[in-house]
C-alpha cells in the first residue's frame, strides 16, 4: 500500500500497488507531454529569436550603408551646388561619375540585400537544421518513449488478457455451476410439482369416491365405515402406543342399550388407569333429516355409566358447518361429566390426552394411598401399645388384688410365714415399679434411638387432616 497525500486538501489517502502504478503512469505521460510541449515551444523561439537577430544584423547593415551613401550624396550635392556655376564643365563628368557610382552602391544595395537574403536563407537553414537535429533528438527520445511505453502497454494488455482469461473462465464455471443449480432447481421443483400434482390428484379421486361412496351408503353404513376407520387408526398404533389396552366393540346390550366402543388402559401392575365409552356417528350427504351431536349426548352418558367407564366421547361428523366443533376439542362438563365431542382427527390425539392425565393422577393416587398405609401402620402399632398398656394395667390390679388377699391370709400365720411375707412384700414393691413403668411409657421413648419411627411419627403430626383420613 502506498500513501498519496492530495496537493488541494492535503488529505493523505491509501491506495494498492495497480492504482498506485496507473497513477505513477498518469503522471509520468502527463510530466513527459508537457515537457516536450515545452521543449518545442523553447525551440520554436530560439528560431524565431535567430530570424529576427539575422534579419536585424542584416537591416543595421544596410541602413548603416545607406546612411553612408546618403551622406556622401548630400556632400555632392553640396559640393555641387556650390561649385556649379564654377563647374558646370565638370558637371557631366561628375554627374556621370556620381551615376557611375550610383550604380555602384545600387549593385553593392543590391549585393547586400543578396548577402542578406542568403545570411536569412543562412540562419534560416542553419535554425532548420538546429531544429532538425532537436527534432530528431525529440523524435528519437519519442520514439525510445513509445517503444517503453508501447512495451508497457503489451504487458499491461499481456496482464489484463491473462486476469481476463482467468476472470472468464471462472466467470464461465460459476456460469456453467449456476446453470448446473438452475436444472438441478427445475428438475426438483418439476419432481415436486409432479408429485404434489399427483398426491393431489389422488386426494381429489378419494375425495370423489368418498362422495359417490357416501351418497350410496345409507346412514348406518356410513356410521359403521367411521367406526372402521377409528378401529384401524387405533390398531395402526396399539403395539407401540398402547400395548396393554383393550379397544373393543360394546356388544352388552343386556340394559336395552349399549356404546360403539369401549377402551381400556392399564398399568404393569394390571392396576386400571382410565376407562372410555366411545360411540361413532355419521350420516350421509343425502340424508333428508340431518342429525346434531346433542342428540347423543344423553344416551352416551347412560352407557358410559351402565358399563363403569370413566370419561364419555362422540366421535362424530355430524354438523360439517358449525365451527364449534370443527375447531377443537369440545367437553360437554356442563351438561353430562366426563364428555368429549371430537371429530375422527382428534380420536388417538384425546385417548393420548386422557392416558397421560390418568398416569399422572394415578401417581400420586399411588403416592396418597402409600401416605395412607403408613397412616395406618402407625395407627394400628399406636391401638396395639394401648391394648397391652390396658392389659398390663388390668392384670396387676388382679395381682395386686390377690396379692394382697394372700397378705390377709398370711397375716393370719405371719410368725410362720415372715420370710414369705417379705418376699411377698419385694414381689408388691417391684409390681409397683413395673407398673409405674409400663404406665410411664410414651411414644416419644419408644423411638428415641430409632429415626425412622420418629420421622414417620413427625409425618403422621404434620399431615393434613384430610389425607389422615
Amino acid at each position: 500500500m502506498h500513501e498519496i497525500i492530495c496537493p488541494h486538501c492535503a488529505k493523505a489517502f491509501k491506495v494498492d500497488e495497480s492504482g498506485y502504478a496507473d497513477i505513477l503512469k498518469q503522471v509520468r505521460d502527463a510530466d513527459f507531454a508537457k515537457q516536450l510541449h515545452e521543449r518545442l515551444e523553447l525551440a520554436e523561439r530560439d528560431k524565431q529569436s535567430a530570424i529576427e537577430l539575422a534579419k536585424a544584423q542584416v537591416s543595421g547593415d544596410l541602413q548603416k550603408t545607406a546612411a553612408g551613401k546618403d551622406a556622401e550624396i548630400q556632400e555632392l550635392k553640396s559640393k555641387l551646388e556650390a561649385s556649379e556655376v564654377s563647374q558646370k564643365q565638370a558637371v557631366t563628368e561628375a554627374l556621370s561619375a556620381v551615376e557611375k557610382e550610383r550604380d555602384t552602391l545600387a549593385n553593392a544595395l543590391a549585393q547586400a540585400e543578396r548577402e542578406k537574403k542568403a545570411a536569412s536563407e543562412l540562419a534560416e537553414a542553419l535554425l532548420a537544421s538546429e531544429q532538425h537535429k532537436i527534432t530528431a533528438a525529440k523524435e528519437k527520445e519519442i520514439q525510445e518513449l513509445k517503444a517503453k511505453l508501447h512495451a508497457v502497454e503489451l504487458e499491461k494488455k499481456l496482464a489484463v488478457t491473462e486476469a481476463v482469461g482467468a476472470i472468464e473462465k471462472e466467470r464461465d464455471e460459476l456460469k456453467n455451476g449456476i446453470k448446473q443449480v438452475q436444472l438441478e432447481k427445475q428438475l426438483s421443483e418439476q419432481s415436486l410439482k409432479d408429485k404434489y400434482e399427483t398426491q393431489i390428484k389422488d386426494r381429489d379421486d378419494a375425495i370423489e369416491r368418498l362422495k359417490d361412496m357416501k351418497a350410496r351408503l345409507s346412514t348406518k353404513m356410513v356410521g359403521e365405515t367411521l367406526e372402521q376407520h377409528c378401529e384401524t387408526e387405533f390398531n395402526r398404533v396399539r403395539s407401540m402406543a398402547f400395548p396393554r389396552a383393550y379397544f373393543e366393540k360394546d356388544n352388552d346390550a343386556r340394559t336395552g342399550s349399549k356404546g360403539d366402543y369401549i377402551f381400556r388402559d392399564a398399568d404393569e401392575a394390571g392396576t386400571e388407569l382410565i376407562s372410555i365409552m366411545f360411540e361413532m356417528k355419521n350420516e350421509s350427504d343425502k340424508t333428508a333429516t340431518k342429525s346434531k351431536n346433542e342428540d347423543f349426548l344423553k344416551e352416551l352418558d347412560r352407557d358410559r355409566t351402565e358399563k363403569a367407564c370413566e370419561y364419555a366421547i362422540l366421535v362424530s361428523l355430524l354438523e360439517p358447518d358449525n365451527e364449534l366443533y370443527n375447531t377443537d376439542i369440545v367437553d360437554v362438563f356442563h351438561r353430562y361429566p366426563k364428555m368429549y365431542v371430537i371429530r375422527p382427527q382428534f380420536f388417538l390425539p384425546m385417548i393420548t390426552l386422557l392416558r397421560n392425565a390418568s398416569l399422572n393422577s394415578l401417581k400420586y393416587r399411588t403416592e396418597l394411598a402409600l401416605v395412607k398405609a403408613q397412616n395406618i401402620d402407625i395407627t394400628q402399632f399406636e391401638n396395639q401399645l394401648e391394648t397391652f398398656k390396658n392389659g398390663f394395667l388390668k392384670n396387676t390390679d388382679l395381682a395386686s388384688r390377690h396379692f394382697h388377699t394372700a397378705i390377709a391370709e398370711i397375716d393370719k400365720s405371719i410368725d410362720h410365714l415372715q420370710k414369705t411375707k417379705d418376699a411377698l412384700i419385694g414381689a408388691d414393691r417391684n409390681l409397683r415399679l413395673a407398673n409405674d413403668k409400663a404406665q410411664d411409657v410414651t411414644i416419644k421413648k419408644l423411638t428415641r434411638g430409632n429415626p425412622t419411627m420418629a420421622a414417620k411419627f413427625a409425618e403422621l403430626k404434620n399431615l393434613p387432616a384430610e389425607a389422615a383420613e
